[in-house]
Protein backbone atom coordinates (compact mmCIF):
# COMPACT_ATOMS: atom_id res chain seq x y z
CA UNK A 1 0.00 0.00 0.00
CA UNK A 2 2.25 2.58 0.88
CA UNK A 3 4.49 1.81 -2.74
CA UNK A 4 1.04 2.58 -4.05
CA UNK A 5 0.29 5.71 -2.64
CA UNK A 6 3.68 6.52 -3.32
CA UNK A 7 3.90 5.66 -6.96
CA UNK A 8 0.11 7.61 -7.40
CA UNK A 9 2.19 10.77 -5.33
CA UNK A 10 5.02 10.58 -7.72
CA UNK A 11 2.44 10.38 -10.66
CA UNK A 12 0.66 13.33 -9.37
CA UNK A 13 3.63 15.80 -8.61
CA UNK A 14 5.17 14.70 -12.51
CA UNK A 15 1.38 16.45 -13.94
CA UNK A 16 1.46 19.29 -12.13
CA UNK A 17 5.26 19.79 -12.84
CA UNK A 18 4.23 18.99 -16.63
CA UNK A 19 1.61 21.29 -16.69
CA UNK A 20 3.64 23.89 -15.04
CA UNK A 21 6.56 23.61 -16.99
CA UNK A 22 3.67 23.71 -20.24
CA UNK A 23 2.19 26.78 -18.78
CA UNK A 24 5.44 27.93 -18.85
CA UNK A 25 5.92 27.51 -22.29
CA UNK A 26 2.96 28.73 -23.50
CA UNK A 27 3.49 32.23 -21.28
CA UNK A 28 6.85 32.50 -23.11
CA UNK A 29 5.23 32.21 -26.24
CA UNK A 30 2.87 34.51 -25.47
CA UNK A 31 6.26 37.22 -24.49
CA UNK A 32 7.53 36.49 -27.75
CA UNK A 33 10.42 34.40 -25.80
CA UNK A 34 10.93 30.80 -26.55
CA UNK A 35 12.15 28.42 -23.91
CA UNK A 36 16.12 28.89 -25.31
CA UNK A 37 15.00 32.75 -24.47
CA UNK A 38 13.49 32.05 -21.42
CA UNK A 39 16.89 29.74 -20.15
CA UNK A 40 18.70 32.67 -20.97
CA UNK A 41 17.33 35.08 -19.22
CA UNK A 42 17.36 33.10 -16.22
CA UNK A 43 20.75 33.25 -15.92
CA UNK A 44 20.61 36.95 -15.56
CA UNK A 45 19.90 37.65 -11.71
CA UNK A 46 19.49 40.79 -11.50
CA UNK A 47 16.61 42.20 -14.01
CA UNK A 48 13.53 44.37 -14.18
CA UNK A 49 10.36 43.92 -16.19
CA UNK A 50 9.27 47.99 -16.79
CA UNK A 51 6.62 49.64 -18.65
CA UNK A 52 8.42 52.53 -20.34
CA UNK A 53 4.96 53.84 -22.14
CA UNK A 54 2.17 53.30 -23.30
CA UNK A 55 0.79 54.16 -27.08
CA UNK A 56 -2.48 53.16 -28.50
CA UNK A 57 -3.61 51.25 -25.73
CA UNK A 58 -0.48 49.11 -26.20
CA UNK A 59 2.05 48.69 -23.48
CA UNK A 60 5.83 49.01 -24.54
CA UNK A 61 8.16 47.27 -22.49
CA UNK A 62 12.07 46.85 -21.22
CA UNK A 63 13.99 44.79 -19.28
CA UNK A 64 16.71 45.87 -17.18
CA UNK A 65 19.62 44.23 -16.62
CA UNK A 66 21.66 45.23 -13.23
CA UNK A 67 25.25 44.46 -12.08
CA UNK A 68 25.76 42.33 -9.19
CA UNK A 69 25.56 44.58 -5.94
CA UNK A 70 28.75 44.90 -5.27
CA UNK A 71 29.86 46.41 -8.64
CA UNK A 72 26.51 48.97 -8.33
CA UNK A 73 27.04 52.39 -7.21
CA UNK A 74 24.59 55.35 -6.90
CA UNK A 75 24.66 56.37 -10.42
CA UNK A 76 25.72 54.04 -13.15
CA UNK A 77 26.48 54.29 -16.61
CA UNK A 78 23.96 52.43 -19.02
CA UNK A 79 23.34 51.08 -22.52
CA UNK A 80 19.93 51.37 -24.20
CA UNK A 81 19.64 48.36 -26.73
CA UNK A 82 17.40 48.04 -29.86
CA UNK A 83 16.57 44.88 -31.42
CA UNK A 84 16.61 44.03 -34.98
CA UNK A 85 13.99 42.46 -37.12
CA UNK A 86 13.33 43.91 -40.48
CA UNK A 87 11.75 46.81 -38.45
CA UNK A 88 8.68 44.45 -38.65
CA UNK A 89 9.57 41.61 -36.33
CA UNK A 90 12.06 40.60 -34.22
CA UNK A 91 11.81 40.82 -30.10
CA UNK A 92 14.05 42.31 -26.62
CA UNK A 93 15.53 39.21 -26.54
CA UNK A 94 17.26 39.17 -29.49
CA UNK A 95 19.49 40.71 -27.51
CA UNK A 96 20.86 37.22 -26.50
CA UNK A 97 21.61 36.06 -29.94
CA UNK A 98 25.55 35.48 -30.32
CA UNK A 99 26.75 38.92 -31.67
CA UNK A 100 24.91 40.47 -28.20
CA UNK A 101 25.20 38.23 -25.73
CA UNK A 102 29.03 38.16 -24.89
CA UNK A 103 28.40 42.12 -24.77
CA UNK A 104 25.99 42.14 -22.52
CA UNK A 105 27.42 40.18 -20.15
CA UNK A 106 30.67 42.14 -20.34
CA UNK A 107 28.71 45.41 -19.84
CA UNK A 108 26.84 44.50 -17.06
CA UNK A 109 30.22 42.28 -15.38
CA UNK A 110 32.08 45.88 -15.64
CA UNK A 111 29.17 47.92 -14.14
CA UNK A 112 26.96 49.29 -17.03
CA UNK A 113 23.18 49.17 -16.69
CA UNK A 114 21.65 47.67 -19.61
CA UNK A 115 18.13 47.88 -20.68
CA UNK A 116 16.37 46.07 -24.07
CA UNK A 117 13.20 47.03 -25.29
CA UNK A 118 10.19 46.63 -27.33
CA UNK A 119 9.27 49.38 -29.54
CA UNK A 120 6.06 49.78 -32.33
CA UNK A 121 6.76 47.41 -35.06
CA UNK A 122 6.73 48.71 -38.77
CA UNK A 123 3.21 46.96 -39.71
CA UNK A 124 -0.30 48.70 -40.65
CA UNK A 125 -0.44 52.37 -39.73
CA UNK A 126 3.00 52.36 -37.74
CA UNK A 127 6.58 52.55 -39.52
CA UNK A 128 10.25 52.72 -38.78
CA UNK A 129 10.12 56.34 -37.29
CA UNK A 130 7.03 55.47 -34.79
CA UNK A 131 9.82 52.70 -33.93
CA UNK A 132 12.67 55.67 -33.35
CA UNK A 133 10.01 57.59 -31.55
CA UNK A 134 10.07 55.11 -29.06
CA UNK A 135 13.50 54.37 -28.47
CA UNK A 136 13.98 57.78 -27.68
CA UNK A 137 10.96 57.86 -25.58
CA UNK A 138 12.36 54.82 -23.77
CA UNK A 139 15.79 56.85 -23.35
CA UNK A 140 13.93 59.47 -21.92
CA UNK A 141 12.17 57.01 -19.76
CA UNK A 142 15.29 55.84 -17.73
CA UNK A 143 16.56 59.68 -17.89
CA UNK A 144 13.35 60.66 -16.05
CA UNK A 145 13.89 57.66 -13.42
CA UNK A 146 17.22 58.39 -13.33
CA UNK A 147 17.29 58.50 -9.09
CA UNK A 148 14.75 55.21 -8.97
CA UNK A 149 17.16 52.71 -11.37
CA UNK A 150 20.00 54.38 -10.05
CA UNK A 151 21.10 55.18 -13.31
CA UNK A 152 24.10 57.89 -14.54
CA UNK A 153 22.09 61.29 -16.38
CA UNK A 154 25.25 61.80 -18.54
CA UNK A 155 27.07 58.47 -19.05
CA UNK A 156 24.71 56.50 -21.48
CA UNK A 157 24.83 55.15 -24.79
CA UNK A 158 22.75 53.05 -27.18
CA UNK A 159 23.47 49.83 -29.60
CA UNK A 160 21.49 47.36 -32.10
CA UNK A 161 21.94 44.90 -34.77
CA UNK A 162 20.32 45.24 -38.09
CA UNK A 163 17.54 47.26 -38.17
CA UNK A 164 17.67 47.63 -34.80
CA UNK A 165 21.21 48.70 -35.73
CA UNK A 166 19.84 51.69 -38.29
CA UNK A 167 17.68 52.61 -35.05
CA UNK A 168 20.03 53.05 -32.71
CA UNK A 169 22.11 55.17 -35.43
CA UNK A 170 18.55 57.82 -35.83
CA UNK A 171 17.59 57.24 -31.97
CA UNK A 172 21.42 59.14 -31.47
CA UNK A 173 21.82 61.19 -34.09
CA UNK A 174 18.07 62.57 -34.51
CA UNK A 175 16.81 65.74 -33.26
CA UNK A 176 14.60 65.58 -30.11
CA UNK A 177 12.48 67.46 -31.86
CA UNK A 178 11.94 65.89 -34.97
CA UNK A 179 10.94 62.90 -32.99
CA UNK A 180 8.48 63.96 -30.83
CA UNK A 181 7.24 61.17 -28.54
CA UNK A 182 5.25 61.21 -24.80
CA UNK A 183 4.16 64.51 -24.10
CA UNK A 184 5.37 63.39 -20.40
CA UNK A 185 8.51 62.57 -21.70
CA UNK A 186 9.21 65.60 -23.94
CA UNK A 187 11.20 67.62 -21.18
CA UNK A 188 14.18 65.26 -21.15
CA UNK A 189 16.75 65.65 -23.48
CA UNK A 190 19.07 62.89 -25.29
CA UNK A 191 22.79 63.27 -25.53
CA UNK A 192 24.19 59.98 -26.08
CA UNK A 193 27.99 59.35 -25.67
CA UNK A 194 28.28 56.51 -27.89
CA UNK A 195 26.52 54.31 -30.79
CA UNK A 196 27.42 50.64 -31.37
CA UNK A 197 25.80 49.56 -34.53
CA UNK A 198 26.00 46.28 -35.97
CA UNK A 199 25.58 45.45 -39.96
CA UNK A 200 23.16 48.49 -40.18
CA UNK A 201 21.15 50.09 -43.07
CA UNK A 202 22.54 53.54 -43.36
CA UNK A 203 20.75 55.47 -45.83
CA UNK A 204 17.73 55.70 -47.60
CA UNK A 205 19.13 58.28 -50.46
CA UNK A 206 22.42 56.99 -51.38
CA UNK A 207 21.05 54.17 -54.07
CA UNK A 208 24.37 52.70 -54.37
CA UNK A 209 23.59 51.27 -51.00
CA UNK A 210 20.72 48.98 -52.64
CA UNK A 211 21.63 46.77 -55.31
CA UNK A 212 22.37 42.96 -53.65
CA UNK A 213 20.29 43.97 -50.80
CA UNK A 214 16.89 43.96 -49.27
CA UNK A 215 16.13 47.10 -50.43
CA UNK A 216 17.21 46.41 -54.14
CA UNK A 217 13.59 46.37 -55.25
CA UNK A 218 12.47 49.00 -53.19
CA UNK A 219 9.44 47.72 -51.91
CA UNK A 220 10.80 47.68 -48.28
CA UNK A 221 10.51 51.66 -47.95
CA UNK A 222 7.09 50.91 -48.06
CA UNK A 223 7.53 49.05 -44.40
CA UNK A 224 10.44 51.49 -43.11
CA UNK A 225 8.50 54.81 -44.59
CA UNK A 226 4.88 53.73 -44.79
CA UNK A 227 4.76 54.76 -48.49
CA UNK A 228 7.05 54.52 -51.54
CA UNK A 229 9.98 56.56 -51.48
CA UNK A 230 9.12 58.82 -53.68
CA UNK A 231 6.14 59.74 -51.55
CA UNK A 232 8.16 60.48 -48.58
CA UNK A 233 11.40 62.24 -49.25
CA UNK A 234 11.56 64.22 -46.25
CA UNK A 235 10.87 61.16 -43.97
CA UNK A 236 13.62 59.37 -45.78
CA UNK A 237 15.76 62.10 -45.06
CA UNK A 238 14.87 62.04 -41.01
CA UNK A 239 15.76 57.74 -41.58
CA UNK A 240 19.11 58.11 -43.43
CA UNK A 241 21.71 58.12 -40.28
CA UNK A 242 24.13 59.69 -42.49
CA UNK A 243 21.97 62.61 -43.23
CA UNK A 244 21.76 63.03 -39.49
CA UNK A 245 25.58 62.32 -39.08
CA UNK A 246 27.67 65.82 -37.49
CA UNK A 247 30.94 66.87 -36.73
CA UNK A 248 29.72 66.59 -32.96
CA UNK A 249 27.88 63.48 -33.22
CA UNK A 250 28.61 61.20 -30.72
CA UNK A 251 31.65 58.49 -31.53
CA UNK A 252 30.20 55.31 -33.71
CA UNK A 253 31.66 52.12 -33.80
CA UNK A 254 29.79 50.06 -37.12
CA UNK A 255 30.64 46.22 -37.10
CA UNK A 256 29.75 44.70 -40.47
CA UNK A 257 30.05 41.79 -41.88
CA UNK A 258 32.31 41.82 -45.32
CA UNK A 259 29.79 39.12 -47.24
CA UNK A 260 26.58 40.33 -45.82
CA UNK A 261 23.63 39.66 -48.60
CA UNK A 262 21.07 41.62 -46.40
CA UNK A 263 22.79 44.77 -45.86
CA UNK A 264 26.02 44.50 -47.51
CA UNK A 265 28.85 46.42 -46.14
CA UNK A 266 28.58 49.65 -48.45
CA UNK A 267 26.25 50.75 -45.58
CA UNK A 268 29.14 51.13 -43.46
CA UNK A 269 31.76 51.92 -45.70
CA UNK A 270 29.75 54.73 -46.76
CA UNK A 271 28.90 56.39 -43.26
CA UNK A 272 32.46 56.47 -42.72
CA UNK A 273 33.16 58.25 -46.06
CA UNK A 274 30.65 60.88 -44.86
CA UNK A 275 32.14 60.79 -41.20
CA UNK A 276 35.44 61.94 -43.25
CA UNK A 277 33.69 64.54 -45.15
CA UNK A 278 31.73 65.63 -42.02
CA UNK A 279 34.37 65.31 -39.69
CA UNK A 280 32.60 63.04 -37.26
CA UNK A 281 34.39 60.01 -35.41
CA UNK A 282 32.86 56.94 -36.70
CA UNK A 283 34.97 53.64 -37.09
CA UNK A 284 34.33 50.47 -38.48
CA UNK A 285 35.26 46.91 -37.76
CA UNK A 286 35.01 44.61 -40.72
CA UNK A 287 34.54 41.05 -40.32
CA UNK A 288 35.77 38.67 -42.81
CA UNK A 289 33.81 36.03 -44.14
CA UNK A 290 31.15 36.63 -42.35
CA UNK A 291 27.45 37.21 -43.63
CA UNK A 292 24.84 39.01 -41.81
CA UNK A 293 24.38 38.48 -38.02
CA UNK A 294 27.80 37.37 -38.45
CA UNK A 295 26.93 33.74 -40.04
CA UNK A 296 29.35 31.74 -41.56
CA UNK A 297 32.80 29.94 -40.47
CA UNK A 298 36.13 31.16 -40.05
CA UNK A 299 35.05 34.48 -39.48
CA UNK A 300 37.63 37.08 -38.19
CA UNK A 301 37.78 38.06 -35.63
CA UNK A 302 35.78 35.35 -34.01
CA UNK A 303 32.33 36.28 -32.44
CA UNK A 304 34.25 36.16 -28.88
CA UNK A 305 37.00 38.84 -30.09
CA UNK A 306 33.66 41.06 -31.76
CA UNK A 307 32.09 40.84 -28.43
CA UNK A 308 35.12 42.36 -26.67
CA UNK A 309 35.67 44.83 -29.27
CA UNK A 310 32.29 46.58 -29.07
CA UNK A 311 32.78 45.87 -25.14
CA UNK A 312 35.60 47.63 -24.89
CA UNK A 313 34.67 50.52 -27.05
CA UNK A 314 31.80 50.95 -24.83
CA UNK A 315 33.68 51.10 -21.90
CA UNK A 316 36.05 53.38 -23.33
CA UNK A 317 33.31 56.36 -23.73
CA UNK A 318 31.11 55.51 -20.57
CA UNK A 319 33.86 55.01 -17.87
Amino acid sequence: MRNYIQVRTNSLLSRVCFMFLLSLISVSVVYGQNPEEQEILNTFKNQEAVVYKTVDGKELKMTIFYPEADKMKQNNPWMLYVHGGGWAGGTQYNIFRKAFLGTLQSLIDNGVVCATIEYRLAKGKTNAYDAAVDAKDAARFLLKHAEKYKLDKEKYGVWGGSAGGHLSLVTALGKDPDFKGDPQLSNYSLNFKCVASYFPFTSCLNPDLRPGSIFEDGKLFERLLGAPLSEKPDLAKLLSPTELLEENSPPILLLHGAEDPVLPIINSTYMVEVAKEKNAHVELLTVKNAAHSFNGKNIAPSIDEINDYATNFILSHLK
